[in-house]
């Protein structure tokens, strides 16, 4: 959190400067037209923030929900709620959530012409809760429940949003002939897709795969998003209504060898309103974060004795600062598309994805943020945890239905299905005794969003969930929730 608030007063002089100049140039341009007589009708008013290339944009988005089986809001949590059952939803709770139809987030853009139609690009965004004032840092969230019982738990869960000063950071060369290049801490390729794909657009109040960074990480939530990535989108439309889409990223693992690796392709099309994308994606080592049980806390100082053997290493991590971890090499592939019909548009996709023991285990003692991993799950041998490779299944469809140029309204279903992948006593169950059993769950959403003006618009809607079977394991209070949420969000 310290390095977000520094970065967030390095920007207020910049940003205020920006604005400033903002104001300047449209008093200027309001005092030419009053003194000279337009020979020509006026063009397009741009109301953007925009000075020099370099554009301030954001979000605020803040409402006031209920859950009729959830956990205390976190002030540090990307969504503050889960939104979905959860396996500390203990009671009801009402309160004020942020970020429910878009993040909140603040940021800096930038266009440069260079030569022809390329451009120099670049984006620095950070995302922020409205409701408590804080950057976004879901791993916090977790910390902070460490050694609590479910029942004592406030809303704990991994996002890839963890305290990062820059959620993304990138620069890179756009050209509308060729297609847009960058590099940096960026968007994956599927998040893409689910962004579009989404008849929620990726809500979080209102939207299992927007709530959920799984799907949308290739398996893992910390994967929404990669460091260290080269990414490429190509657009191309030959005439109106018709198009190509292919778009690449790679992370690379600043060493050798694949471990910390992941690529994404994806490539499809438009045609007469219909638009659709195919996906593969490969993630080494990806990473699961959760908070520590009460005996994992209790093992802390014996990670890291006092003196450590000459020419021993150890781990060293507080309870502030210590998560525990599972390690796992995640392949995806999916399928999504829409039909716009005008007023009505229809959506729809399927995921399928491969968690697998890492070829290269990592050990404890490595760094997420600012988070120090503690322990980690047994990834080689008869104990581990994908002895059989576990898949998840996630598919959905909804539809947006314009009933006036100023209100949409969504309906949507989003569902998940688990295979049995334990072994011994626990081969091919489809009970909840165990979490490798067999086991689906169910989303259903509806809500409406209404346009006030340009930038400001308010919203409505309810998501039920439920968990069965496997996927109900550990579930000790509750295994179904209703979230209801109405709010407004700001955009500039």
């Amino acid at each position: 959190m310290a390095s977000g608030a520094c970065g967030g007063r390095g920007l207020a002089p910049f940003m205020k400067g920006l604005l400033f100049a903002s104001a300047l140039a449209a008093t200027g341009l309001a005092h030419a037209q009053s003194t000279t007589a337009p020979a020509a009708p006026a063009a397009p008013k741009d109301d953007s923030l925009t000075w020099h290339g370099i554009t301030l944009y954001g979000i605020v988005d803040v409402g006031i929900q209920n859950q009729t089986h959830g956990a205390p809001i976190s002030d540090y949590f990307v969504g503050g709620s889960a939104e979905i059952v959860q396996k500390n939803s203990n009671r009801s709770v009402t309160g004020v959530t942020p970020s429910n139809l878009s993040n909140s987030r603040i940021g800096l853009q930038g266009n440069e012409p260079l030569v022809g139609d390329w451009s120099g690009v670049f984006r620095l965004e950070t995302f922020f809760n409205p409701q408590s004032g804080e950057i976004a840092d879901a791993l916090k969230s977790l910390a902070q429940n460490n050694g609590r019982s479910l029942a004592t738990q406030n809303t704990n869960v991994d996002s890839s949003a963890s305290g990062q000063t820059f959620i993304q950071s990138y620069a890179g060369f756009s050209s509308k002939t060729f297609g847009t290049f960058t590099f940096g801490r960026q968007n994956t390729v599927l998040a893409d897709g689910i962004a579009k794909y989404d008849p929620n657009y990726a809500s979080q109040a209102f939207s299992y795969i927007g709530i959920s960074g799984g799907p949308a990480g290739g398996g893992d939530t910390q994967n929404r998003r990669l460091d260290s990535s080269v990414k490429y989108v190509g657009l191309f439309s030959p005439t109106t209504g018709v198009g190509a889409h292919l778009s690449a990223q790679y992370k690379f693992n600043q060493s050798t060898g694949s471990a910390n690796t992941a690529y994404e392709v994806s490539f499809g099309g438009d045609y007469a309103g219909f638009s659709a994308d195919v996906y593969y994606a490969k993630i080494k080592d990806a990473v699961a974060l959760g908070a520590l049980s009460a005996a994992q806390v209790a093992g802390l100082p014996g990670l890291c004795p006092d003196p450590v053997p000459a020419g021993g290493s150890c781990v060293s991590a507080s309870p502030s600062n210590a998560l525990a971890a599972t390690i796992s090499d995640n392949t995806s592939y999916a399928f999504m598309g829409l039909y716009n019909m005008g007023v009505l548009k229809f959506f729809g996709g399927y995921e399928h994805i491969q968690f697998a023991n890492p070829d290269t285990p990592l050990a404890a003692g490595f760094d997420v943020a600012a988070y120090r991993v503690a322990y980690v799950n047994a990834q080689s041998g008869p104990k581990s945890t994908y002895v059989n490779d576990k898949t998840l299944q996630v598919y959905w469809g909804g539809v947006r239905y314009t009933v006036i140029p100023e209100l949409d309204l969504v309906g949507a279903y989003y569902g998940v299905k688990q295979n049995s992948y334990g072994t011994g006593a626990n081969a091919g169950c489809s009970t909840n005794k165990a979490g490798t059993c067999s086991g689906t769950e169910d989303i259903i959403s509806f809500d409406a969003d209404y346009r006030l003006s340009k930038r400001f618009d308010a919203f409505a809607g309810a998501m039920y969930s439920g968990v069965h079977d496997g996927l109900a394991n550990g579930f000790l209070f509750h295994t179904t929730d209703i979230t209801t949420t109405v709010g407004v969000r700001f955009r500039f």
